[in-house]
């Protein structure tokens, strides 16, 4: 039988008093403690052994490896599985050999002292992370939860709302949550001026309001074109929506994005689920996409600047690829399927005759399906309207094994 000889106990503001009596006895019977300063600083004085979180993590949790075998308590704050350490140290130890005892989440908490539902509301962690992520959780009547980096953190919160022409949302700022120091503070997004100073221990919800000229962006697929900044170099609205549908993101899943022009694609794929991951690879417009995917809220989006496909080398295992530029390239296409996993998609769009002969010569060798699309925008012809056809975009899609 595999020894449980790691254990991670959650603890909340109201101290080791807060406790079950397992929870406790997990923490009494540890050989080595780990925690910061402030959960180290709960506990009685005693003689053993203690590990403090250092910078970066990494560090600690070789040395919590180290002692595998031996009896150790780690201390986190609320649940270790809701944006904390939890989650990490299970992707270096089989849940098998660890014990979790849980105390309730941030965000259980500010639902009980708001009234809101949980199953009801965007959860986000800023801890560690651009606060750029906020940007695609931002919508009407949404309401957030999000975890805080400091003391700092409402009034980035504030003027991202505002950037965002939603000042008038509704800001609380929860302090010292089920301590003796509990404190909600609420204002309004463009109050963030007369914020007064809060303690470093908060954690923030807000009420989406918009102002009447807020640009409203979904995270639905096929954002206006107007959201990106580009040289011309962009998949239409029309287009991209078409495209994403057919590459089918699932969240966890990875993307190739080759050819990514102003990253359209990439960014979208990753909007459509916190956990899609994507990979752009473009060779002159990065600037574009680093832009684009911290304005669109994707700062987590990797960009490889290079020529396809030498630079696809030694990258991760896609779920799905997309062939935006270069299809006429040597070997790209070669590179792409046999980097792309079993059962994953690749889709490839082209607007050249000789693009298309080259996906000719793919479909018939390797299957899939060809499809035109062609949009049509009304534009004004003098003083009336008339149909203004887009260049046709050719589209093959393929999920490789099947033919």
């Amino acid at each position: 039988m595999i020894q449980k000889w790691l254990s991670i106990v959650g603890i909340g503001e109201d101290g080791l008093a807060g406790l079950s009596a397992a929870a406790r006895s997990l923490i009494d019977t540890a050989e080595i403690l780990v925690g910061g300063d402030r959960h180290l600083a709960m506990l009685p004085k005693d003689t053993r052994s203690q590990i403090n979180w250092t910078s970066p993590m990494e560090e600690s949790i070789n040395q919590i490896l180290h002692h595998r075998g031996k009896s150790v308590c780690i201390l986190a704050s609320g649940d270790p599985l809701c944006f904390g350490v939890g989650a990490t140290l299970l992707k270096k130890v089989p849940i098998e050999e660890i014990n979790i005892a849980p105390s309730p989440s941030t965000f259980s908490l500010i639902c009980a002292r708001l009234g809101w539902s949980l199953n009801e509301v965007e959860t986000l962690s800023l801890c560690g992370r651009p606060a750029s992520i906020l940007q695609s959780y931002i919508y009407p009547k949404a309401k957030l939860l999000i975890l805080s980096s400091g003391k700092e953190t409402p009034q980035i919160v504030a003027n991202i709302l505002c950037d965002r022409c939603f000042s008038n949302s509704k800001i609380m700022v929860l302090e010292h949550l089920n301590g003796e120091k509990e404190r909600i503070i609420s204002t309004i997004a463009n109050q963030f001026e007369l914020f007064p100073e809060f303690a470093a221990l908060n954690a923030i919800a807000v009420e989406c309001i918009p102002n009447p000229e807020a640009k409203i962006l979904s995270r639905i697929v096929g954002l206006p074109d107007d959201a990106y900044l580009h040289d011309g170099q962009l998949t239409k609205r029309e287009v991209r929506a078409i495209t994403l549908s057919a590459l089918a993101p699932n969240a966890g899943e990875l993307l190739w994005d080759v050819g990514a022009g102003c990253g359209s694609i990439s960014i979208e794929w990753m909007r459509s689920h916190p956990r899609c991951q994507a990979i752009s690879i473009e060779k002159s417009r990065t600037h574009f996409i680093a832009e684009n995917a911290i304005s669109l809220g994707t700062p987590h989006l990797k960009i490889i600047e290079g020529k396809a496909p030498e630079i696809l080398q030694d990258l991760p295992t896609p779920d799905a690829i997309f062939i935006g530029g270069g299809a006429t390239v040597p070997d790209l296409f070669e590179t792409c399927w046999k980097s792309l996993r079993s059962q994953g998609r690749l889709v490839a769009n082209v607007v050249t005759l000789e693009g298309e002969q080259k996906l000719f010569q793919w479909q018939q060798a390797y299957g899939g399906t060809l499809t035109q699309i062609s949009i049509s925008r009304a534009e004004a012809i003098g003083s009336f309207l008339g149909w203004k056809p887009m260049r046709p975009v050719t589209q093959w899609q393929v999920i490789k094994g099947r033919i």
